[in-house]
């Protein structure tokens, strides 16, 4: 777009993405400074050091998993630009486009994750650090993890802002197409805003499940940290055995099951706003010409109401299903005498239920960036425009991802810190029996 001097309009990214990077790297100055303050000795005189270089790690996480987001969000960029020509043929294969960014754009951040994880974890093993634990080294590497995670958490306040960004202009944009008076210069660029918005929205999801999936790492070992507290032995999780498998796939499927709900709530509070529209549209012909004003209360309570009530049964899954898994497995433990085959099967929960929610939560969160930024692409006037048939496909792809990116998809980092909450709770006293 160009403004009313003709002038190409900057690019809002590109402002937001050097603003990142200012506050990585005062993050990581802060970084070097605080651990040889607090994690210097002379017993490990080079423990500080690997500790900060654990803070880079962690940061530099957070940033690889922006620009990942970007590149699989953004309409300058090659997936976003394909399903937008997938929606010249058709409304069908701009779904197929978009299912297939979304599951592309899982890979990535999950590599990304992982080898932040090992990297943190052998630097801190590797640091000579000395602890209490029995297990010192691994303590450490621990530790090491712990602080990459704070290290991606250190810019968390640019994140949010830039999350906060994406409502703002998508609410603008709204304003702006409402008044005939704007020029077409400000159209252009509040498009061009918009679509930058739901590029900061998608990073702040993937943000947040990148570091959820940082965060549950070290919950895991809490978790086993306290059942070997509360029962006096180490449980040893053996994924092939068949109770610990059907834990875990049990746990997968909870997040499935999840992501069902919130869909449905969505899916059905849409019918009723759309039967309550026709309705006003029906029995108020005047609002056609602004003669009779639109009962807007009507719309607002409807979807308020579903809101709450519709996630309640979502929120009773996520709380209620670790109980259940402990207490299922500890009675069929006893069965087979097998005592800590409860707190075995909630940790194949914990852990499958985590790291399905990081791949789902990744494609929802992607796939729905990537068709409303295809719709934004298109009305910008690619493939014949607003009206255009390509238009009328990326319209029914950008209602399909709003759920995706809207409610399910940033809902799961949110079930992924709850279940490893309610775990730590509640998990070593039904796991153990109480012991």
């Amino acid at each position: 777009g160009r403004d009313d001097g003709g002038k190409a309009l900057e690019d809002p990214m590109r402002v937001l993405t050097q603003g990142y990077m200012v506050a990585v790297s005062l993050a990581m100055l802060a970084f070097i400074f605080t651990t040889r303050a607090l994690l210097y000795t002379e017993a490990a005189p080079n423990a500080w050091w690997h500790f900060a270089i654990c803070g880079f790690i962690g940061a530099f996480t957070g940033l690889l998993i922006v620009k990942i987001t970007e590149f699989y969000t953004d309409f300058v960029h090659r997936p976003v630009i394909d399903v937008a020509k997938a929606s010249v043929s058709g409304h069908g294969t701009n779904i197929i486009a978009g299912l297939g960014v979304g599951f592309e754009s899982a890979m990535l951040p999950i590599i990304t994750v992982v080898a932040a994880i090992l990297s943190a974890y052998f630097l801190g093993r590797s640091s000579g650090l000395q602890t209490t634990a029995s297990d010192p080294e691994a303590a450490a590497g621990l530790f090491g993890t712990a602080v990459a995670t704070m290290g991606m958490l250190s810019n968390l306040t640019y994140v949010l802002a830039m999350d906060v960004f994406g409502p703002i202009t998508d609410n603008a944009a709204g304003i702006v197409e409402m008044s005939p008076s704007c020029p077409e210069a400000a159209r252009d660029a509040m498009d061009r805003l918009d679509a930058a918005g739901n590029t900061t929205k998608a990073f702040t999801k993937g943000f947040a499940v990148g570091s959820a999936g940082l965060a549950c790492f070290l919950l895991f070992n809490a978790f086993l940290d306290l059942v070997r507290q509360y029962s006096g032995a180490t449980p040893i999780i053996d994924i092939v055995k068949p109770e610990v498998f059907c834990a875990g796939i049990i746990g997968s499927a909870t997040v499935f099951l999840f992501v069902a709900y919130a869909m449905q709530a969505v899916g059905s509070t849409a019918e009723q706003v759309v039967t309550e529209v026709r309705r006003q549209f029906q029995e108020m012909p005047g609002i056609k010409d602004g003669s009779e004003k639109p009962e807007y209360g009507r719309c607002v309570a409807i979807v308020s109401q579903a809101a709450i009530g519709k996630m309640v049964a979502p929120g009773l899954l996520v709380v209620f299903m670790p109980v259940v898994v402990g207490i299922a497995f500890r009675l069929l433990g006893r069965i087979e005498e097998d005592m800590m085959l409860g707190a075995k099967g909630m940790t194949a929960y914990l852990v499958c239920s985590s790291m399905t929610a990081m791949l789902t939560a990744f494609l929802l969160n992607n796939g729905g960036g990537a068709w409303d930024n295809a719709k934004k692409l298109v009305e910008s006037g690619k493939h014949g425009g607003k009206g255009s048939p390509a238009h009328k496909a990326a319209v029914t792809g950008d209602t399909v991802g709003d759920p995706c990116k809207d409610t399910a998809g940033p809902s799961l980092h949110v079930l992924m810190k709850l279940t490893a909450t309610v775990t730590m709770i509640v998990g070593p006293l039904v796991a153990v029996g109480g012991q």
